[in-house]
């Protein structure tokens, strides 16, 4: 694979301040700067592979922590021994059809990442279950999930759902992860009033709408979709993170109930002038590189940012000032980094 450029590697930084984190790792995820998979990556685990028998792989009924990575599972059967189960990871096989987990009613954590599924179905015994991580698979729609009502994280990155639905259960629901799939409209939400942290990134969404019952929500990111406009975000008082970059923004507007957002992420926009955000007094982060801002003065929008510590604004016009870093800083006092580069005292 060709040797990535300093500038890649920093579009490469901000793309993933937006993502979850819990659903896979660095070297599983294989994503690309936009948040799809890099296809000069190799995958993890071969499709080719042939599937083992069950009978080879050896069960502890004592273990409470079961770990079948990458063993080669072709169908999941012979797990009734793990009654002590609380989590079981399955991620990286061959498997197609979730069933045979009828007698797990213990379990908390079920991971099945970067399978063959297509169908969310056989879950309805698995009650104790919170957290569900079924990302990297080719599921086309959210279902069969109504009993799991004491979930708390769930993660459908990388499938091929085109609608949120079915999820109005969900009422203790705090981590909803849905990005890069095939999603146009935010919609169906309204009964997730304790989320906290909603993913929807690289999908095909064009506006920020039906946000207004999730007052909990304190991490927004909807990166790589194809947002005009910052709207909708009126009840959203708690938000602290808020990742719009790689979309179609032209103007900073919105915000004005958005007090407690410390993250700022409006990177690879259209946008000409940092303005409406002086009020975002807990601002700590601002990204706003890859955007067409040209005027030093827009700066004094952030002067109200006591804590503010981390500013993007590189290929940003104003980078072309031979003293680009030594006039923010002059400007931002308090900042400690300018784009990838810490500053030296």
């Amino acid at each position: 694979m060709a040797a990535q450029s300093v500038g890649e590697l920093q579009e490469m930084e901000v793309d993933r301040r937006g993502e979850s984190e819990e659903s896979g790792d660095d070297e599983t995820r294989r994503k690309s700067i936009n948040g799809e998979v890099d296809p000069n990556q190799p995958t993890t685990t071969s499709k080719e592979e042939s599937p083992v028998d069950m009978d080879t792989i050896t069960l502890d009924p004592e273990e409470e922590d079961v770990d079948l990575v990458h063993c080669r599972i072709g169908k999941i059967e012979g797990l009734e021994v793990l009654q002590k189960a609380k989590t079981l990871s399955l991620r990286q096989n061959l498997i197609k059809k979730i069933e045979n987990l009828d007698s797990l009613g213990s379990l908390r954590e079920l991971d099945l990442y970067d399978n063959q599924i297509r169908k969310l179905e056989n879950l309805q015994n698995l009650t104790e279950l919170d957290q569900l991580d079924v990302s990297f698979n080719i599921l086309r729609k959210v279902e069969g999930l109504e009993r799991l009502t004491q979930l708390k994280k769930l993660f459908l990155l990388h499938n091929k759902i085109s609608c949120i639905a079915n999820l109005e259960h969900f009422t203790g629901l705090e981590m909803l992860e849905l990005g890069s799939n095939r999603i146009r409209v935010i919609e169906n939400l309204d009964t997730l009033s304790s989320l906290q942290s909603l993913f929807l990134g690289t999908n095909k969404i064009t506006q920020l709408q039906h946000l207004e019952g999730l007052h909990n929500l304190t991490v927004l990111s909807i990166q790589s979709n194809r947002i005009t406009k910052i709207e909708g975000l009126q009840s959203l008082v708690n938000l602290r993170e808020l990742y719009l970059s790689h979309n179609g923004i032209e103007v900073i507007e919105g915000l004005e109930n958005n007090k407690k957002l410390t993250t700022l992420d409006i990177a690879a926009n259209r946008v000409k002038k940092i303005e409406n955000i002086s009020h975002l007094t807990e601002l700590q982060e601002f990204w706003m590189n890859d955007n067409q801002i040209d005027n030093w003065s827009d700066l004094d929008e952030l002067k109200n940012a006591k804590t503010l510590e981390t500013v993007y604004l590189e290929r940003n016009p104003l980078q072309k000032d031979p003293q680009y870093r030594r006039k923010i800083m002059l400007a931002l006092p308090s900042v400690r980094q300018i784009d990838a580069t810490f500053i030296r005292f």
